[in-house]
């Protein structure tokens, strides 16, 4: 597949989240594997994405699912041996899939070694691997982030008698980055995966790695300057890899970890995704062309990554309180469907199970600027099970099959990790790859056909975009444009039929042609083009005609 010779494969990728653990049982242990995945890469790689991302693979008590380390040199046994992992890399490159990992960055397990060692003694070596204090006083312009479970940023130690510093759950202590030993440590760790053939990573909550005080404690310089020596690193070690920020924060902050080119080559959108919700729900695009038009330029080399849905829940922190509160009440009305300040809802539920709207966020997901990421199940339409606690009933296992475990396991098992979804709506009877694979007409089907046409096109991944105005603010509309290709994205955000009138003059004589259907609209001719869109329609419109 090349890998390594194009270096900016990422600009136009579409990317398939997914947890092992949810995945593919190939041992019947009620447990997703390295070669349940293995069994499974077809499947991927018909579905035309062209890179994979893990959750943490790494052994960890899974108190919160593998985002808390226990060792970052060794795999969770559930998931299988080193030799199992390699396998799975090298099947995946010879289908022309890369994979990405989840590369945790700013805490580890209380179950790490280096925690166990620093907690044991204040004159211990690795005591200064993790941030203690003998208050909890200090840094109190942090925000809290897991509101729903923690009410301080420190808890105490009763081993060491001190308070330990931890931005998420409080058997997550942060490490100290402020000690060079530790900025080497993730260093050492980045390579010895690397090594073994990983394409990058996506690096959790980089904003949070440093602590200043009379801050709160996000967006440091010293942040900015360890994640360029990451950079750094990478480039004159591992050209053609890849690193994807996960920085929950508004784009002008996120902008930032771009640098000059020099630190992240990608960083997810987060405050795209909710306005698109926002804007669906009020019929009004305003939501989604504010966002985009504050969004800075970023450098040529680097990309947004996009998403409609992942592991965690729908997250609002980027929206007003009073916007969140409209969600809330729109996609969340019932108390258990929230968590923290979001929804843990998956896509499908979000839209009422409704194809057309599924179909249409999809379609927005894949026309607006930045690579695409899936997650898991919700090519089919999966379900949520708001009844498990936490994140879990999002992380349910994939329903293959209408056989026994959706097909998740080959043999009756005691039990999976966490049930299979089963209720009249989204159960695995009902949703299932087997029975959406045999049907021209499904949502699967419909997501393969869409990924292939965003693929024939590179305006739709790294076109400039241009937002048209027009009268009508139900419709969404927006131009890409790449190396002479023109494609004209309309959306209509409404349960009624809409037209928009547009002006079009600079493609007089060209005749549309809408690229998933492949129906062609009359020629454009004057300043006033009009266009009428079903409930819910969207229209990939290729301008074909003389160079402008």
């Amino acid at each position: 597949m090349g890998r390594g010779n194009d270096e900016l494969w990422y600009k136009d990728a579409v990317f398939y989240e997914l947890y092992v653990r949810a995945f593919c049982d190939s041992d019947d242990d009620g447990k997703g594997d390295f070669q349940g995945l293995i069994r499974k890469l077809d499947y991927v790689q018909e579905l035309g994405v062209d890179c994979i991302w893990l959750l943490p693979i790494y052994a960890s008590p899974l108190r919160d699912d593998g985002y808390d380390v226990a060792d970052f040199y060794s795999l969770h046994p559930d998931y299988g041996t080193l030799q199992d992992f390699q396998a799975l890399l090298a099947e995946a490159h010879r289908r022309g899939l890369r994979i990405v990992t989840d590369l945790v960055m700013n805490h580890t397990s209380d179950q790490h070694p280096w925690f166990v060692e620093s907690r044991s003694s204040k004159t211990s070596p690795k005591r200064d691997y993790y941030v203690w204090s003998a208050t909890d006083h200090k840094y109190r312009d942090a925000r809290i982030i897991f509101l729903d479970t923690e009410e301080s940023n420190w808890a105490y130690d009763r081993i060491s008698g001190e308070y330990y510093w931890h931005r998420f759950f409080s058997h997550q202590p942060d490490l100290n980055l402020d000690n060079p030993a530790v900025q080497q440590a993730m260093l050492d760790v980045m390579a010895y995966w690397l090594d073994m053939g990983i394409d990058g990573f996506r690096a959790d909550a980089v904003p949070y790695l440093y602590e200043r005080e009379g801050t709160n404690c996000e967006n440091l310089p010293e942040t900015h300057a360890y994640l360029k020596r990451v950079r750094r690193f990478l480039d004159q070690r591992y050209k053609g890899r890849v690193l994807l920020a996960e920085a929950n924060q508004w784009p002008e902050d996120v902008r930032s970890y771009f640098g000059a080119g020099d630190e992240f080559h990608m960083a997810f959108h987060f405050p795209v995704m909710p306005r698109l919700y926002l804007a669906l729900k009020r019929q009004d695009r305003s939501p989604i062309v504010e966002i985009m038009k504050r969004t800075p330029a970023i450098p040529e080399s680097c990309q947004w990554c996009t998403f409609l849905r992942n592991h965690d829940e729908l997250t609002l922190e980027m929206v007003t309180p009073q916007e969140r509160a409209f969600m809330w009440d729109a996609y969340a009305p019932q108390p258990e469907m929230r968590l923290n300040l979001g929804i843990r809802r998956r896509l499908a539920p979000l839209l009422d199970n409704d194809r057309r709207k599924i179909e249409l966020l999809n379609s927005m997901l894949f026309t607006l600027p930045g690579s695409p990421v899936i997650y898991y199940g919700d090519e089919i339409g999966m379900g949520d099970n708001v009844a498990l606690p936490d994140r879990n009933g999002v992380r349910t296992p994939m329903q293959w099959s209408d056989e026994p475990y959706a097909g998740f396991c080959d043999q009756a098992v005691p039990s999976t990790y966490t049930p299979v979804i089963d209720d009249p709506a989204y159960g695995y009877r009902r949703v299932n790859v087997e029975a959406q694979a045999r049907d021209g007409g499904s949502l699967l089907n419909l997501m393969r056909h869409l990924i292939r046409c965003r693929k024939q096109h590179q305006a739709l991944g790294c076109g400039s975009c241009e937002f048209l105005e027009s009268a009508n603010r139900t419709v969404l509309t927006h131009l890409r444009c790449h190396g002479g290709e023109d494609i004209l994205v309309l959306h209509n955000l409404s349960a009624a039929t809409q037209s928009v009138t547009l002006d079009l003059q600079d493609w007089a004589g060209v005749v549309p042609i809408d690229i998933p259907s492949g129906s062609t609209f009359p020629p454009i001719s004057g300043r006033v083009y009009e266009l009428k869109l079903a409930p819910y329609q969207y229209l990939w419109l290729l301008l074909e005609g003389p160079p402008r």
